[in-house]
Parts: structure tokens; C-alpha cells; sequence
């Protein structure tokens, strides 16, 4: 039998006996001295099995708590040395995009499992925060605060009233909101809800939240599909109810190397012309965010359609210019 069929052995008759002799293991399980030991040693020291040597009957057992119906449990995904590298490598990528540390806090015993684990086979996870980097731009401060409060409320289904400054109006208004979905976007995290104020879904950066009150009020439920259609029919992280177009951006060969392999959205199209560029089609509602995507490309993108997305570009590219004729 393989080494993990070996370790629910051992757990099996430990918890059928009182006691198991090193003679009785080696029987069942088929393996030498020293294997036996150190099949022991990893349960013991790596997965926290309660397994003691008794001297008095010479024999292992396992140390039962202080109520005597404590009963361990080992895991039930066994993984490779490779794949647990995988999980620490995780572990250390979210505490880079979670400073707070909000989530870290919550897979740290995984975490710190997994690094016992890794310690077994030679591999150092501290290694892991001086090899492995995720360089965050663009990142808001401020986005952390309400963190906790928010997720709470949407797990577990309740309103929040949210002190909120929208900075295109430069406007701060209350808002009594039904979470529907936390998401990480770009750096920043959003709040997508149902806005009792305007009578509809809206989202709201984290940022940009001055108070968040919790209310015992149920959250007003979205259907995952009206979700779906709203939030994510067109280009960006703001699309809405506004009517669905379609960009066709012709991007130069250098750059086209690229971006062919980049998902600027789910449903976009993309064909290489036999001059080497790159024609991609993208569904877009709201044109404010792709506008800024297509204007970092500079020269090396034309939008071709529709006229009114080319003509903004166009006036955004010639105003950049007379500024800098001044």
C-alpha cells in the first residue's frame, strides 16, 4: 500500500484499540522498522496526529482531550510537494494584494500547515516572500478599512447603510445598500449592490467609503443571472443597463504581439490581418474606461468603429497634443 493508504491505516487501528504494538503496525501495513517510524514521526510532527509511545504496555496510542471523545481527523487532499509550493506561493501573493491582512488572517492554519509540510522535504517557505513578487499599481489607500464589515454583511445576507463619496460629483450621500458581490479589481476592491436610494444595482469602491453601518434588514436578493447581465455584458468593471456596442480596434504588428494574447473581455473577437496587425472586437456599454485603455496603446492602436468611440479617442489624442504645443 502507497504511504497515504498507510496513514488512514494507522489512524483506523489506533482508534480501534486501546493500543498498537510496533510489531502490529509493521504486520498490517507491511513496511520495515524504520519506515513504520517515520510514517509516525510525519503523522505526530507534520499533520498533528496525537500519537504517544505508552512505556507501561510498550505499545502507541493515541492521547485522547480532557473530555475523552476528542477524535482526530486527517485531511482528506493530500497533495505533492509541488502543489503544496503551489498553496504557500498563494499564501504569500495575498498577503501582497491583502496588506490588511483580512483574508490572510483566515487561511493562516492552512497556511501554517502547509509550511510544516514543506519544512519535511527540505523545501525553506521562507523563501517564498523573497522569490515570489506581485507588483500592485494603481492601488487606492483606504480600500481596506470596511473590508471586514462588508464581507460580513454579504455573507451572510444583511443591508448596510454606507457613508459614500462619489468623486465625479464630488457628492457624499448616505446609501442603504444590499450586498451582492465583493470584487478585486484592478488593485481595488468594489462593492456590487442593490442601492435601495436609486432603486437599482450599483457599484461602489471600497475607497471611497467614509462609514459603514451594519442593520439587521435581510439584503434584497439579485438573481445570479440579472447579475451577470449587468455587471459583466460589457467592457470593464462598469457597464449597467446602457445598450451594448461593440469596438473594433486594429492594433500595429509590434503590438499585436501582445495583445492577441490578452482577454480584454470574455465574449471579444480577435483575427490577424495578413499585414500583421491585430483586429480585436470588444463588447463594451459604458466607453469611459475603455477609452483609457485604448489611449495607453498611443499610436499603436486605431479604432475603427464605432464612429462615436473613434471620434472621442480622437478628440482625447488632439487635445493631449495642442496641451503639449503650449
Amino acid at each position: 500500500m502507497d504511504r497515504t493508504e498507510r496513514f488512514y491505516r494507522i489512524q483506523q487501528l489506533l482508534e480501534q484499540r486501546l493500543s498498537v504494538t510496533s510489531d502490529e503496525l509493521k504486520d498490517q501495513l507491511q513496511v520495515s522498522r524504520a519506515t513504520l517510524h517515520r510514517d509516525i514521526e510525519y503523522l505526530r510532527d507534520r499533520l498533528g496526529m496525537p500519537i504517544i509511545w505508552d512505556a507501561a504496555v510498550r505499545a502507541y496510542r493515541l492521547s485522547r482531550g480532557s473530555n475523552g471523545d476528542e477524535r482526530f481527523h486527517l485531511p482528506g487532499l493530500w497533495l505533492n510537494s509541488a502543489e503544496i509550493s503551489g498553496l504557500v506561493a498563494l499564501g504569500e501573493l495575498i498577503d501582497q494584494v491583502d496588506p490588511s491582512g483580512v483574508i490572510g488572517a483566515h487561511v493562516k492554519p492552512l497556511r501554517d500547515r502547509l509550511t510544516a509540510i514543506l519544512a519535511s522535504v527540505g523545501v525553506q517557505p521562507g523563501d517564498f516572500g523573497r522569490r515570489i513578487r506581485l507588483v500592485s499599481l494603481g492601488n487606492r489607500s483606504g480600500s481596506q478599512g470596511f473590508f471586514p464589515a462588508i464581507a460580513h454583511a454579504t455573507l451572510t445576507r444583511r443591508r448596510i447603510v454606507i457613508d459614500y463619496y462619489t468623486r465625479g460629483r464630488d457628492e457624499r450621500l448616505k446609501r442603504e445598500v444590499s450586498p451582492q458581490r465583493v470584487v478585486h479589481y484592478r488593485q481595488n476592491w468594489y462593492l456590487d449592490a442593490w442601492c435601495h436610494l436609486r432603486e437599482g444595482l450599483r457599484t461602489f469602491a471600497l475607497d471611497a467609503m467614509l462609514g459603514v453601518e451594519e442593520t439587521d434588514a435581510p439584503a434584497t436578493e439579485v438573481p445570479e443571472a440579472r447579475l451577470d447581465e449587468f455587471f459583466s455584458k460589457g467592457y470593464g468593471m462598469f457597464s449597467g443597463d446602457h445598450a451594448l456596442q461593440w469596438a473594433v480596434l486594429r492594433f500595429s504588428p509590434e503590438r499585436a504581439r501582445w495583445v492577441a494574447n490578452e482577454c480584454w473581455h470574455l465574449q471579444q473577437e480577435g483575427e490577424f490581418t495578413s499585414l500583421g496587425e491585430y483586429i480585436l472586437r470588444v463588447p463594451y456599454t459604458m466607453e469611459e474606461e475603455l477609452v483609457g485603455d485604448i489611449l495607453r496603446h498611443g499610436i499603436d492602436v486605431e479604432v475603427m468603429s464605432p464612429v462615436s468611440l473613434r471620434g472621442r479617442v480622437r478628440e482625447a489624442h488632439m487635445s493631449a497634443g495642442l496641451r503639449y504645443q503650449a
